[in-house]
């Protein structure tokens, strides 16, 4: 049997346009990017920046032309990376990055850079399991259920997310559940991190800035694009500046949404979700040639 083939893009215009970033910063990182794409690290995270927000997270597929859009851009830069909290086997099944030779560099760093899968060799690299996830379990189970219709949890395996998204007041299930699960974290020396109607708790000495700067370390890479959408993406935003002051250049873009708008404050680009994500890095790829 052959490998799948990477779908068409029909939705993406034929000759899409870089759009202009609004900080001298973003400028000069989007230059050298250009000038020396074999050296540049292309990261990115999943929910939200590659795929829309969904309210069944299990069905939180890639934006239809993400895929189309990786597999161009993907053999005409130096590294290119998927960076979020999701199990990493769980954001290539959901993106569908597996099986497809376009797509041989590219990095998954899942848990907030805690595991790895090449697609290179197929390969997941993962720690063993935190005890205080472990033990968060059970109380928060039980918590959620307590909470009323609509609050999910997810099963994360080295981490636990509550969504409230289908609840029928979201943002007050929220409010009423980030005290408790801070407690619960704190006792258990665990990290919260909130997000877009969801909390999750997970291991601390992780995020997305950290295995970031690491990556971009490793790789000697010297320009950085890092797109996100959510406050968990702050910290790869501020490794961005310090990359910056370290003397490798770097563009911020942020896949806009009208439930976390403070993130356009802190970028130099705004698209609009994934889909504009994905017309950005169709417009890198035509650039690049």
């Amino acid at each position: 049997m052959g490998t799948p083939p990477v779908p068409s893009s029909p939705s993406s215009p034929s000759s899409p346009s870089l759009p202009e970033p609004v900080t001298e910063a973003g400028r000069d990182g989007l230059a050298a990017l250009l000038a020396r794409p074999e050296r540049a690290l292309v990261a990115l995270d999943f929910d939200g920046t590659l795929a829309p927000i969904v309210d069944d997270p299990t069905r939180a597929f890639a934006h239809p032309d993400a895929l189309p859009a990786l597999a161009r851009l993907a053999p005409r830069v130096g590294v290119l990376a998927i960076i979020t909290g999701r199990p990493a086997e769980v954001a290539v099944r959901l993106g569908g990055f597996a099986g497809h030779p376009e797509l041989a560099g590219l990095t998954v760093l899942g848990a907030y850079g805690a595991e790895r899968w090449d697609a290179a060799t197929g390969s997941l690299h993962r720690p063993p399991p935190h005890p205080g996830v472990a033990a968060a379990r059970t109380e928060l189970a039980a918590l959620v259920e307590r909470s009323g219709p609509g609050v999910l949890l997810e099963d994360k395996g080295n981490a636990l997310a509550v969504h409230t998204r289908t609840a029928p007041d979201p943002a007050g299930v929220f409010a009423a559940l980030r005290e408790p699960l801070a407690e619960l974290a704190a006792r258990l020396e665990l990290a919260l991190e909130p997000g877009r109607f969801v909390l999750e708790v997970r291991p601390p000495g992780t995020d997305k800035g950290a295995a970031l700067t690491a990556l971009a370390r490793e790789t000697d890479a010297s320009a950085v694009l890092y797109g996100g959408d959510d406050l968990g993406d702050l910290a790869a935003f501020d490794a961005v500046a310090q990359l910056r002051e370290s003397g490798v250049p770097g563009l911020r873009v942020c896949s806009g949404s009208t439930e976390v708008a403070e993130l356009a404050a802190v970028t130099d680009v705004t698209v609009d979700g994934p889909a504009g994500v994905a017309g950005l890095l169709s417009a890198l790829a035509a650039a690049l040639g």
